[in-house]
């Protein structure tokens, strides 16, 4: 025997690390006590990494954790997706079964793309935007809940050799990870991340987290080489041998091993430096049949399944398994965990085995593998099957064989939602094409297409897969994974191929892809690429491309330019999806006609038509339309005024996000929230949502409207400054690229609020002329208002203003003839035309008592309960200009009531404002008012909103935080946040104190008893 067996490699002493493990095992007791913990570990090829975890997994087994590791797996020079984290879910499956099943439990459909042993999962839709966010935030919270009564550590090895999906479900793991007893440790090698290596940005990002702790393991001491050599060689080294081993290993751990181990069995003398030829060196010593075995072992991936290995080395049983033992025994193999297979010890001698293969000897490798598993599939576990062959083909240069192999691999990852790694194959597929032979490619069918892109003309099952074809699936696949400059750079040479090969509808299809990619990439709004794909249509019979683009026509129109023009392609669309079966498609049109009914002014009409599409997707299992339509239908409902009917919707929306792991929907469901939050004077609950908006968000837009919100709030809190960077961070994230009313008309009204605060006056009228001059489309009319009151409310402040009485009678006349065009088709709206007027006339000294009351009346019809003070505060400033002692009492009653809406919500310009009214007019702010004017509702008189009445009706009932919540359908945090605004208006110290005043005031009468059965 070449090497001895008791010679041991790997030192049985730990040695070293004692800080980096002190790191870890003071994460794994924090994680103990319900704060995930992140950590990344590096360092370079051989210095500790693997034993260092391997360490920290046994002192986590001692104390109970389980530990669930997985390691990044490379088959040849491809990764497989997401084959870290299936590995770890396999071992938390395996150690806590009940636990995981019920973590999963409802989503195993969506989780199986993760872990296939949950059951089959779907093939889902192949332009799903939503698919990979819902299939990360699904996980995500599998973790955290099977974290919630045990620590789990979850190791993940190797990181540099992670395919783009793994890399991109960590970066979101450690961003959302918020509870749970879990510790996420990776490793990679530090030497391996080059300039343009992937892994380098995603560390960059993880960097700037302040959860992450980046932990970088250093060379060995030569104190801690001389221990590690007395490990392995179970003697104290000689102190000469220890100084030329360290010099020569230079503290690297493994070239330690390598070292020491030919030094005891003397074949040290001669070998030069390189860590390469000293493995080779080792490997050359084998046996002719053990060096063949391992570079077919080395061929093969990470690790190679022993039936596999039999099938490929065509060697005898017993020679095999003989090259094998010596292999091993020279501590070059190790057989896997499971006991199953095979793998190098460390995968620096792999790749200087895979190195030193001839070109030829590795296709020819490849070759063996890839027949061996043609010939008997079960050879490799079957998540890996279909990938693993594609990468054996491809490898062995065989394009005929590779170019089926490398489809039915893309198609497999596609279900996966491992885009990344689709679009790798498939442009790996466009490389094989014209290698392969024309019989080859007349024998592929385009499987992976949906009715969004069929073959023109033919049926989808017979008609030949085309070199467009599969650029139209790379095209999506760049897009789903955020590859979209890869993604354009597709469509535009389909786009070249199809100008000399004509093919309308396939051409428009692209068009319509090239608009969204357009959009993403902030290279303009998309119109001129749409308005291509509408022409191209046109005439054309009815079809899903033809229903697609007119959708995303309308949907375009309706954001930008809403008119007669949208609101005919939307019909269009509804027609001609119905025309063709294309059920979700209809359904996305008749949603966008509805907002444009309700624009144009039908607005119950509109609202039906909205409510039965979110009726009918959720009966129906349209998940992706239905969260459109709780985004859609509530913003329409705010559109008119409706709030209070907009907010529980909104919040079965959320509902309906997490349950379906919808994150960029759930983002744009808490912007509309916090916008109706606001209207109805709830300031704390709409910056909450406004956050989560920003948390929840994986694209700009809706991060946008999160942030223009909290921009609102801190004008309204005079918060001036905070304003002003708020309303700068909402910009950047909507760019310039692509200007919509919904987004450039309420950042210009916080704008004019922002010059009005600051008195600049002609500065807003400059802004303000910009947008009065482009005119208002219709159906914008609900930010048209707030932008002309803002202007009126201005001119009306500084009407004493020197500098301001120049032009100030065209500023005037220009906002009346804007007020004019407005539609006034909502009560929200009437009552701002009322208002409007009355800042108007008070610009010109001539709003009188009348005029105001007019104002006041329209608004407490509404739930506005910040608008409503505003209009109170000018009624009573008008009923005591007029001087009477019955004017005086109800100005009185007027303050005191607009001073605890602007106290309540914290708006201390108005506050500010209403005090000071009250001081010059020597009115009391606190007197109690006399009883005919009080108001008949004590609830009103305390200032409660009617959420605040809702939760004191409970809080008097002894419910609490959580059952309150549950019972609203709010959150206990927010619950919380509604106690405590109660007990400060109430001026109470405790919810017992607050219940007895309801009862006192008889705010809640007792309900009468249900009859008995005798009356």
């Amino acid at each position: 025997m070449l090497w001895p067996v008791q010679t041991k490699s790997v030192s049985p002493v730990f040695v070293g690390r004692a800080a980096e493990l002190a790191t870890l095992t003071g994460a794994l007791a924090r994680a103990a006590g319900g704060e995930p913990q992140a950590l990344l570990l590096g360092g370079e090829a051989g210095v500790g990494k693997t034993r260092l975890v391997e360490e920290f997994a046994a002192v986590a087994d001692r104390e109970g954790a389980v530990v669930a590791l997985g390691g990044c797996v490379e088959i040849g020079a491809d990764g497989l997706p997401f084959a870290p984290f299936s590995t770890a879910l396999r071992t938390l499956r395996r150690e806590l079964p009940d636990a995981l099943a019920a973590a999963a439990a409802g989503q195993e459909e969506e989780l199986a793309r993760l872990l296939p042993e949950l059951g089959e999962f779907g093939a889902g839709r192949h332009d799903d935007e939503e698919g990979v966010a819902r299939l990360f935030e699904l996980t995500a919270r599998l973790l955290e809940r099977v974290a919630a009564d045990r620590t789990v550590v979850l190791a993940l090895e190797d990181l540099h050799w992670a395919d783009a999906s793994t890399r991109h479900l960590l970066s979101y793991l450690l961003r959302t990870l918020r509870t749970g007893r879990l510790v996420v440790l990776a490793t990679y090698r530090s030497d391996d991340i080059h300039r343009r290596h992937p892994m380098r940005p995603l560390l960059a990002e993880l960097d700037r987290l302040r959860t992450v702790h980046r932990i970088e393991l250093a060379r060995f001491s030569r104190e801690e080489v001389g221990r590690q050599i007395a490990g392995i060689l179970a003697a104290e080294p000689d102190p000469a041998q220890v100084d030329d081993i360290f010099e020569r290993s230079d503290g690297n751990a493994f070239f330690v091993e390598e070292l020491a181990v030919a030094a005891h069995d003397g074949s040290c003398a001669g070998l030069t430096d390189s860590l390469r030829d000293l493995l080779l060196v080792r490997v050359e010593a084998l046996p002719e049949t053990a060096q063949r075995v391992a570079r077919i072992v080395a061929e093969g991936g990470s690790t190679v399944e022993y039936p596999l290995l039999a099938a490929v080395a065509g060697l005898a049983e017993d020679d095999l398994i003989e090259a094998l033992r010596v292999a091993v025994n020279a501590h070059l193999l190790l057989a896997t965990p499971t006991g199953d297979g095979y793998r190098f010890r460390h995968s620096l001698v792999r790749e200087a085995v895979g190195d030193d293969l001839l070109p030829g000897e590795r296709f020819r490798i490849n070759r063996r593998y890839a027949e061996a598993l043609e010939a008997d599939p079960g050879l490799v576990p079957a998540d890996e099957r279909v990938t693993r062959l594609a990468s054996y083909w491809y490898h062995a240069h065989d394009p005929a064989k590779a170019l089926p192999a490398v489809l039915d691999a893309a198609a497999v990852v596609r279900r996966r939602h491992a885009h990344s790694e689709q679009l790798r194959l498939l442009e790996r597929a466009m490389e094989l094409w014209d290698a392969a032979p024309e019989e080859t490619r007349a024998t592929l069918r385009p499987v992976d297409h949906t009715e969004a892109y069929p073959p023109c003309g033919c049926d989808p099952a017979t008609a030949p897969l085309r070199y467009l074809d599969l650029m139209a699936e790379a095209a999506v696949a760049g897009r789903l994974c955020g590859e979209r400059e890869r993604a354009l750079k597709i469509t535009k040479r389909a786009l070249r191929l199809l100008e000399e090969e004509p093919d309308p509808l396939r051409a428009a299809w692209f068009w319509n892809q090239r608009a969204q990619l357009v959009q993403s990439q902030a290279r303009g709004d998309g119109w001129k690429e749409l308005a291509t794909a509408q022409e191209l249509v046109r005439g054309l019979p009815p079809s899903q491309v033809h229903a697609d683009v007119l959708v995303a026509v309308a949907g375009w129109l309706m954001l930008r330019a809403p008119g007669p023009e949208a609101f005919s392609a939307a019909e269009r669309a509804v027609e001609y999806a119905r025309m063709v079966g294309a059920r979700e498609t209809e359904m996305n049109a008749r949603l966008t006609l509805g907002g444009l009914m309700v624009d144009a002014g039908d607005t119950e009409a509109g609202l039906a038509v909205m409510y039965d599409v979110k009726d009918r997707t959720l009966a129906e299992g349209m998940p992706l339309v239905a969260g459109r339509a709780y985004i859609n239908l509530p913003s329409e409902l705010e559109s008119v005024g409706r709030s209070r009917e907009a907010v529980p919707l909104l919040e079965q929306g959320v509902e309906h996000c997490r349950r379906f792991g919808l994150l960029n929907t759930e983002a744009w469901v808490w912007a509309n929230l916090s916008d109706s939050l606001y209207s109805l004077g709830r300031w704390d609950e709409a910056a909450e949502a406004a956050e989560s908006t920003r948390r929840r968000g994986q694209n700009a837009r809706p991060q946008g409207l999160g942030t223009m919100c909290l921009a609102r709030v801190a004008l309204g809190r005079g918060e001036v400054a905070e304003t002003a960077r708020q309303l700068t961070a909402a910009k950047g994230y909507f760019g310039t690229h692509d200007s919509m009313p919904q987004q450039s008309l309420p950042l210009l009204a916080i704008s004019l609020g922002i010059a009005a605060a600051e008195g600049r006056l002609l500065d807003l009228r400059a802004e303000l002329r910009g947008a009065l001059d482009a005119g208002f489309p219709p159906g914008t009319h609900r930010y048209a208002w707030p932008l002309l009151l803002a202007g009126a409310t201005a001119e009306a402040d500084h009407r004493d203003l020197p500098a301001a009485r120049a032009g100030r009678a065209e500023a005037l006349d220009r906002l009346r003839d804007s007020a004019r065009s407005l539609t006034t088709d909502a009560p929200v709206w009437l009552a701002h035309e009322r208002w409007v007027r009355a800042e108007l006339c008070r610009a010109e000294g001539a709003a009188d008592a009348d005029t105001w009351s007019d104002v006041v009346t329209a608004f407490e019809q509404l739930e506005r309960p910040y608008d409503l003070a505003r209009v109170r505060h000018r009624l009573a400033e008008a009923l005591l200009a007029s001087g009477g002692e019955v004017e005086r009492e109800r100005a009185a009653e007027l303050l005191r009531l607009a001073h605890a809406v602007a106290g309540h919500l914290g708006a201390r310009p108005l506050a500010d404002a209403v005090t000071l009214l009250a001081q010059r007019a020597r009115l009391s702010l606190t007197r109690t008012a006399p009883h005919a004017l009080a108001p008949a509702d004590p609830a009103e008189a305390l200032g409660l909103t009617s959420r605040e009445r809702d939760v004191l009706r409970l809080v008097s009932a002894g419910r609490t935080n959580r059952q309150i919540a549950g019972e609203l359908f709010i959150s206990p945090k927010t619950a919380s946040v509604h106690v405590s605004n109660i007990l400060a208006k109430l001026g109470v110290s405790g919810r017992g104190e607050a219940a007895a005043v309801a009862h006192r005031l008889g705010l809640f009468p007792p309900e009468p008893l249900p009859a008995g059965p005798n009356g």
